[in-house]
């Protein structure tokens, strides 16, 4: 008796692990590959510039709306100074707040979306261009990184 029960908790053990190794295996891998063949297409028909590029932009905005679409709880946790949070699941409705309304809006404004690595700024600038944006961009950077070569940072 003492075996059986054994030899079940022991298969019960086994098989609920491989599902909880695999979960853990992709997170740690990265996304999906339908979910990073999005965003490698998205990355094609957007304009992307990397750290360098947006140290200028965070410097000196002109006209740039700066956006970071990471969701509101990492963006109190620190943000770029300049950059406003509109979370990527919103940025179809909350855009016209700031270029000027939806009825006319300055699709011309230079945007630039901001996230923790890159993925949901691109995705987000895909969107902002099927709306009709012509000037935007997405940063591809570590924002880990950013902070750690000493660039600014709000906390």
């Amino acid at each position: 008796m003492t075996t059986m029960k054994t030899r079940a908790v022991f298969s019960l053990t086994v098989l609920l692990a491989v599902p909880l190794s695999f979960s853990a295996s992709a997170v740690a891998q990265g996304l999906p590959p339908a979910a990073k063949q999005k965003i490698e297409t998205a990355q094609k028909h957007v304009k992307t510039i990397g750290m360098e590029e947006y140290r200028k932009i965070v410097d000196n905005p002109g006209t740039a709306l700066i956006i970071d679409v990471r969701e509101p709880q990492e963006y109190a946790a620190g943000h770029v100074p300049g950059a406003i949070n509109i979370p990527r699941g919103l940025i179809e409705s909350k855009i016209w707040d700031q270029v000027g309304s939806s009825e006319n809006p300055n699709l011309e404004r230079p945007i630039v979306l901001q996230c923790q690595a890159g993925k949901r700024a691109t995705l987000a600038a895909q969107t902002l261009g099927e709306l009709g944006f012509t000037q935007t961009s997405a940063v591809i950077m570590s924002l880990d990184e950013w902070q750690k070569t000493g660039n600014p940072f709000v906390k």
